[in-house]
């Protein structure tokens, strides 16, 4: 039986009644996490040590000998020598210490795992900057933000671990992520799978290229979160961008629109239209990658089931267009103003500082190619084609770089992944980016769970009380593979001694 089908056969015996604002196609993962499997857990304070490593710049050429810091997290209050395990978090596009915060499954699963808990901050994100304030300036500075680059640096610091810390040595290690993270836990398995035993990949799109899966899949699912959460919700989304065309080409539309949205900086031209629709839009996908169940601030701070808060707002489509945005500035509200203390509502920015805009917009522009595309039939938003020409003239006025479309699946095996082991890919039915990542079992060890009315990355974030019944069964099975994963070694190492 797959596992989907296993969590919704659980569900009916267990339910009662069962930045500045970037195209489409260079959207950000956003990733990360928290959480365990059992019950809700009081807050608590995070307590770890913050230390460096010295890390070489490039692994891979012999005459470059520049290194730098990467810092990374460390918390072994649970950790027991005998019999104990690392779980190890493979940093994605952002500051680390949020990640580490924002990431309760882990905490909430290191007494019972007896681990020591560490967390990676990738290359060029956070404090970890290859040439310091320099590293952004331009691409020479930044040829060496790479996935490759960035597992070589997790290999050296599990190395290093191991080498350094008393007991750490023959201790098996579990790599964990979520989003980007998760993409990078499940290559990391991959190709150093000498080094790690296994590895948790929530929430991430790795077939989300060339061709692997439609283009269109990420904006439909989108959509299909609207159109569930509330009536003529998404009907009202869709129609609302020829009611935003209509306005702005009126005498004083710019202006009204600034004002009708409450916008910080008016608009004054056209092209500040299609900024406006960008941002709208971008906030529409965000909504959806965290509709979560309970109170959040990942991006922002945020109500339960935020996507349901903005839909009442949108029940009615066959209204005059001044009223049409009227409502559609009271569910931006939702997710910009939450908490009612802006005055207005800022265009440049869609998430939280802690992600990195810059790094991601580069690696968007080389290896992270991820295409997106809409009809505005089968979803709620404009039409957009995929173009690749158009999208490598753009990386390269940004970058001075031509992106390399067929690079990840050719480094990392697209869907010709059975040859590798012990992966678990988890995707919550409500994330856009789960139509990009592994929803059925491949073998009997690179096992597929699919979490109903999960959002992004659910399963890693930390338990709580309105946890869905669906998200609290797959953590189980998380812990349950994961322990198999440490016994299997412990058997192992027995025999080799």
């Amino acid at each position: 039986m797959g596992h989907r089908s296993l969590l919704l056969l659980l569900l009916a015996f267990l339910s009662p009644g069962a930045a500045s604002p970037v195209s489409p196609s260079l959207r950000a993962t956003s990733s990360l996490p928290w959480s365990t499997s059992f019950r809700a857990r009081p807050t608590i304070t995070l307590k770890y040590s913050i230390r460096y490593i010295q890390q070489k710049v490039d692994h891979f050429g012999f005459n470059i000998n520049r290194t730098f810091k990467q810092r990374y997290l460390i918390a072994d209050n649970y950790w027991k020598e005998d019999g104990g395990s690392i779980l190890f978090y493979t940093g994605n596009e952002g500051d680390i210490i949020w990640f580490c915060n924002n990431t309760g499954f882990m905490w909430d699963i290191a007494e019972e795992m007896k681990a020591m808990l560490v967390f990676a901050e990738h290359r060029y994100y956070g404090e970890s900057l290859p040439f310091g304030a320099d590293s952004f300036s331009d691409s020479r500075h930044l040829n060496f933000l790479t996935t490759e680059q960035a597992l070589a640096d997790f290999a050296k610091l599990i190395k290093y671990l191991k080498r350094t810390i008393p007991g750490a040595r023959n201790q098996p290690v579990i790599a964990l992520g979520g989003s980007y993270g998760g993409m990078l836990a499940a290559w990391f398995r991959m190709k150093y799978p000498h080094l790690v035993v296994g590895a948790l990949a929530s929430s991430a799109p790795i077939w989300q290229f060339n061709d692997l899966v439609p283009c269109d899949i990420f904006m439909k699912i989108v959509t299909t979160d609207f159109s569930k959460s509330g009536p003529n919700c998404s009907e009202s989304i869709r129609r609302s961008w020829d009611a935003i065309n209509r306005l702005a080409k009126k005498g004083p539309g710019l202006r009204w629109l600034s004002e009708a949205l409450h916008l910080c900086t008016p608009l004054t031209k056209s092209q500040d239209v299609q900024h406006l629709k960008n941002w709208i839009s971008e906030t529409w996908v965000n909504l959806a990658m965290v509709d979560y169940p309970y109170e959040s601030n990942f991006l922002q701070p945020l109500p339960a089931w935020p996507v349901k808060v903005v839909c009442q707002y949108l029940k009615y489509f066959n209204v005059p267009d001044t009223v049409m945005l009227q409502n559609i500035f009271q569910a931006l509200n939702v997710y910009y103003n939450y908490s009612g203390q802006l005055k207005c509502l800022n265009v440049s920015e869609t998430a939280t500082s802690s992600l990195g805009v810059l790094g991601w917009s580069y690696q968007a522009c080389t290896e992270m190619v991820m295409p997106t595309c809409s009809d505005g039939v089968d979803d709620m938003f404009e039409p957009h084609s995929w173009n690749m020409k158009e999208y490598s003239d753009d990386c390269f006025k940004q970058w001075g770089v031509r992106p390399r479309p067929s690079w990840i699946p050719t480094m990392y095996g697209g869907k010709n992944i059975s040859s590798h082991t012990n992966i678990i890919f988890s995707n919550g039915d409500l994330d856009p980016w789960s139509g990009g990542g592994v929803t059925k079992d491949i073998t009997d060890t690179l096992l597929a769970i699919v979490i109903p009315n999960g959002a992004h990355h659910l399963d890693l974030r930390a338990s709580n009380a309105l946890d869905p019944v669906s998200v609290q069964l797959t953590r189980s099975l998380e812990v349950k593979y994961m322990k198999q994963w440490i016994s299997d070694f412990y058997v192992r190492l027995k025999k080799m001694n």
